[in-house]
């Protein structure tokens, strides 16, 4: 290379590549201040002597969200939250398993229309909510769980109960989120309520590493900052590492923060879409109703869904947490043959139900019926309507919003009469062929229609019903009706066992001035009978009735003629009652010896109760093959 060329080629490294290198190197060093929080080290310094911390941080933004109750199982990755909380003058529950604290927020989501919240320690008491998580997802709650985590700087080094917990609930939650800095504590969380409620609501996730909830002497204090002796240069530089962590850890943590909850996004029908189901229904002559779960969310209230309801005079099924939206009785609620109804019926709202297992996939429409179909999540919206079934409008919006514009725009709509009673007429006879087996007698145990029959009777105007079960809880569900919206609460889609202490403790929290039932069955019990212990404790005071069969009838109805055997569905005729008394309740038996006192040891339960005992009715009682319409007992 000549030297015209050299010069040449030495130009262009110093005009092009040192400036580009300079510029790299200067992007790099800004990027390491960024990272490790010199440049917002500067202008907002650490408070080291204040005895505040990120839990008090917790409380006072759940407090200003509106949160009356925190469901917990203690461990010390949180306790700075529960403290903050009890302080603030929230209700801080502790219970047997964290999968009920999970569970008991979920119920007093649905029934209060705010967020439901359960803190929970690291590792395995994350990892027992799992269940409960997924039952929210898919019973669309909104709850927020909170969660402890190794500190910042041990994650994946091997900390007492460190997991990837992130990765566990990513695909059950709608957000989640790791607090790495105390100062993120409250946008993350604002975030987080708002993501919980918006759009279809679902359970939220935050984890809380241990050193971003304690005060800053006590995360100092274990650091391991070699503070005496003599000192290398690597020390120094590690020395300088911790330092600088926990300095950013701090720095502006207690700065005053706009905790004001944000808005929900909540989607709405088109004035379009509303207005072609007007038209619709306008021409219908045998139109019907199926409202779901997601009907009773906010922001319309449910005594308003029922007023609408009730204006449009359409015929309606009701599902979920609508059971009971109508009241006990409706001239406009028909209850049993509902899939002859839809065979029937010439335009059919899907107004929250979902084309699922429930509906046979969609096989259950008529192939002539026309469809309205409303939901907030697409997905469920158009659930197998590439099988199946195809809406005639599908719209993506809040159910309740969408009834209540359309019953204003079907003010001179009326449904034929004779479609009415068409159907209760089926529902009558459906009614009167249960009473009639209700008084079938038995040779040993308890005839279990009459028991629910009994309990129908002695239900006051203002009981909740929680279900949790399967043979005894499917038949329960024929024969009690609730009497008022948000009374009645099931797993929902997921058909989750174990949901009925954590229910009942959301359910009585809410409505502390009804009666609570949870209707079990024996198998379903054993998953939260140990929460009888909670109920005493936080004087909390429940009604059980347990539907003993001393088997997993619902299993072995179809694997013993299936197979030939009965292997692992066999339970026993059990005193569970005595298991009640001894966590502190009250405990009787329902047998052949006081069949004559059934409706007078039910109405002795709800006596204690409103006296605050908890009370456990143990009703040994055959299997019924309801559906089928044969009685073995």
């Amino acid at each position: 290379m000549g030297s015209t060329e050299s010069d040449t080629y030495s130009r262009v490294l110093k005009n092009c590549i040192l400036p580009f290198s300079v510029s790299a190197a200067a992007f790099g060093a800004l990027f390491v201040l960024r990272k490790f929080g010199i440049i917002y080290q500067l202008f907002n310094k650490v408070d080291k002597t204040t005895k505040r911390n990120g839990g008090d941080i917790v409380g006072e933004v759940l407090k200003e969200h509106g949160v009356k109750y925190v469901f917990t199982l203690v461990g010390g990755h949180i306790s700075p939250i529960l403290v903050a909380c009890e302080k603030l003058g929230m209700k801080v529950i502790d219970t047997r398993h964290e999968v009920t604290a999970v569970f008991a927020a979920d119920a007093v989501a649905r029934m209060s229309g705010t967020v439901g919240v359960a803190a929970v320690t690291a590792g395995p008491g994350l990892t027992n909510t799992v269940t409960a998580v997924k039952n929210a997802q898919m019973a669309e709650s909104p709850v927020l769980l909170i969660g402890g985590a190794a500190a910042t700087l041990l994650k994946g080094r091997g900390a007492l109960q460190d997991i990837d917990q992130m990765s566990l609930f990513k695909p059950l939650c709608k957000y989640c989120a790791t607090i790495t800095k105390v100062r993120d504590i409250v946008p993350t969380l604002k975030t987080a309520l708002n993501e919980a409620q918006s759009g279809t609501p679902g359970p939220v996730f935050v984890e809380f590493p241990i050193d971003v909830l304690y005060p800053y002497d006590i995360v100092y204090s274990q650091l391991g900052v070699k503070e005496n002796g003599p000192v290398n240069f690597v020390q120094r530089i590690i020395n300088w590492y911790l330092r600088n962590h926990i300095s950013n850890l701090f720095a502006g943590a207690f700065e005053e923060r706009d905790k004001t909850p944000l808005k929900p996004v909540i989607p709405k029908a088109s004035s379009s879409q509303v207005q072609k189901s007007i038209e619709l229904i306008s021409r219908a002559k045998r139109p019907l109703i199926l409202v779901g779960s997601q009907a009773t969310l906010p922001p319309v209230p449910a005594e308003q869904l029922r007023k609408s309801l009730e204006k449009i005079g359409i015929p309606c099924f009701l599902g979920g947490m609508a059971r009971g939206l109508l009241g006990q009785y409706s001239p406009i609620q028909p209850r049993q043959k509902r899939g002859e109804a839809l065979k029937e019926a010439d335009v059919v709202i899907l107004a929250g139900a979902v084309a699922d297992f429930r509906l046979s996939y969609g096989r259950t429409f008529s192939r002539k019926s026309k469809i309205i179909a409303v939901n907030r999540n697409k997905n469920q919206l158009l659930k197998n309507s590439d099988m199946f079934w195809k809406p005639t409008i599908a719209i993506e919006g809040d159910v309740a919003s969408f009834i209540t514009e359309l019953a204003d725009g079907l003010k001179g709509f009326k449904c034929d009469q004779e479609w009415i009673q068409k159907l209760k007429d089926k529902d009558n006879d459906k009614e009167n062929v249960n009473r009639e087996k209700s008084k079938e007698k038995t040779e040993k145990h308890l005839n279990p229609l009459k028991v629910l029959m009994e309990a129908e009777e002695v239900m006051s105007d203002n009981t909740v019903m929680v279900a949790d079960g399967g043979d005894f809880v499917s038949t329960a569900a024929y024969i009690l009706r609730p009497r008022s919206p948000l009374h009645w609460l099931d797993p929902g889609a997921f058909g989750t066992l174990g949901v009925g202490g954590g229910f009942a403790l959301g359910a009585k929290l809410c409505r502390p001035d009804c009666d609570v039932w949870i209707i079990y069955g024996d198998g379903s019990l054993g998953y939260s009978i140990a929460e009888f212990d909670t109920f005493t404790r936080h004087k909390i005071p429940v009604i059980a009735l347990v539907g003993n069969d001393a088997a997993w009838t619902q299993i072995e109805r179809e694997q013993l003629p299936m197979f030939g055997s009965s292997v692992a569905c066999k339970l026993d005729y059990l005193n569970y009652e005595t298991v009640s008394v001894g966590y502190g309740g009250k405990g009787c038996r329902l047998d052949r010896s006081n069949e004559d006192k059934i409706k007078e040891v039910l109405l002795q339960a709800i006596k204690d109760s409103r006296e605050g005992h908890s009370v456990l009715i143990n009703a040994l009682i055959g299997t019924t093959n309801f559906r089928e319409g044969s009685l073995s007992v």
